[in-house]
């Protein structure tokens, strides 16, 4: 059977707002790779292929729509909050057309025909055509709220590097005047550049640096985490378990159990922790991030749709970034702060837990970002690093802006 493939988003999307704004589900990471990738490598396909799925209205054209061929027999649906593994992959491989799995009432994988996925994309996923078999949350790993990312995050680590096959590659000898603790457990892809007096502990999980990343004199990284592609540990860096600097960024300072999506900075000193931040986020020198409350409650977080406080349950939970927000020096972030895209924080004291996108907040006094000059600041940054502010991502933001209520 030739099979097709298509990754859907479900009522839990919502849950990722505000990473989810500028991205679909899929493209959230966790662990060294996006859910995507995470499948793409799980379902055997080629690493230079494209998995992708239905996008929302203002998405369209940042990112694109798979590509289905009507001689193909099949296309597979799968929901990509259902992290992957040998079980469910073989679960999902035993499905015959108009078969579908379930999860606590979600659908986690239905394969349908050609003609019955153009329904879908037109009018949505029609369950009630499926004959759908229940499967047990034991052992599957399901995420449904947005700080379950950075919780997950180790562990994920470890699942990637075996998911993926990469070889463990760590002799300090390749690395003059490095300490490296267990080099069995570190691993080190090609063009990638360690700097002396660099210290990678991989003795309670394993380190990962990605191509062309560099790693400078004195800092100190512990596994489990992920340096990725062409990203950068500026001297000194304190990068403690559980984190992942995702592709072309740049860090320093202290960072424990944190995610940085791709092209984000926070190059100087300051604490971040237990804390998710998107594309293109600057971080000014000496911010930090709150992640328990002096109490030592649980934290409550804002709910994005509503506006309401919800007890999350969670003691740890630091800072949720949007894409192209930044904070000024000295900036300080307090417990379960959730900030939406394109924001510009700055003042001498703790800004609101609650930040609509596209605001301009100083200490507690908020005004809307004004447009134009939003998408300024947006294009020079993106020109530093050689990539293009298209139209398209020019009209997402554009949506964005004109449905922020402040």
């Amino acid at each position: 059977m030739k099979l097709q493939y298509s990754l859907f988003e479900d009522h839990f999307m919502e849950n990722f707002h505000p990473l989810t704004l500028t991205r679909p589900v899929y493209d959230l990471r966790v662990g060294i790779f996006t859910l995507a990738e995470k499948w793409k490598y799980a379902l055997g396909l080629p690493v230079d292929s494209a998995l992708r799925g239905p996008i929302r209205q203002h998405l369209s054209g940042v990112f694109e729509l798979p590509e289905i061929k009507k001689e193909h027999d099949a296309v597979l649906w799968i929901n990509p909050r259902f992290i992957p593994n040998v079980q469910l992959i073989e679960q999902i491989k035993q499905l015959e057309i108009s078969q579908g799995l379930t999860c606590n009432d979600s659908l986690i994988a239905a394969l349908i025909s050609t003609k019955e996925h153009s329904k879908w994309e037109k009018s949505g996923i029609d369950q009630k055509a499926l004959e759908t078999s229940e499967i047990k949350p034991d052992g599957n790993t399901i995420v449904k709220n947005i700080w379950e990312l950075f919780q997950l995050n180790g562990n994920e680590i470890r699942k990637d590097l075996i998911l993926s096959k990469k070889i463990a590659y760590g002799e300090e000898k390749i690395y003059p005047n490095t300490l490296f603790v267990k080099p069995e457990n570190i691993y080190i892809d090609e063009g990638a550049l360690i700097e002396p007096g660099a210290m990678l502990i991989a003795d309670k999980g394993p380190i990962y640096i990605g191509k062309n990343a560099h790693v400078m004199a004195n800092s100190v990284v512990r596994g489990p985490s992920a340096i990725c592609e062409k990203s950068v540990v500026k001297m000194g860096a304190k990068i403690y378990e559980d984190t992942t600097i995702g592709p072309v960024c740049k860090v320093g300072g202290e960072i424990s159990n944190v995610i940085f999506h791709s092209y984000s900075n926070k190059a100087h000193d300051g604490y971040a922790g237990n804390s998710v931040f998107g594309q293109w986020v600057n971080l000014g020198a000496d911010t930090n991030t709150s992640n328990l409350k002096n109490n030592y409650s649980t934290v409550k977080v804002t709910d994005w749709s509503s506006g309401k406080l919800v007890d999350s349950g969670q003691q740890f939970i630091g800072t949720i970034m949007g894409d192209h927000s930044k904070t000024g020096i000295n900036s300080m972030l307090n417990t379960g702060t959730l900030c939406g895209v394109c924001c510009n924080l700055f003042s001498d004291g703790y800004p609101p837990k609650y930040i609509p996108s596209f605001s301009w907040v100083s200490g507690h006094d908020i005004v809307p970002y004004h447009f134009e000059k939003a998408i300024e600041a947006m294009g020079k940054m993106m020109e530093r690093r050689s990539v293009e502010l298209t139209p398209a991502y020019k009209n997402m933001m554009k949506a964005l802006f004109d449905s922020t209520s402040f």
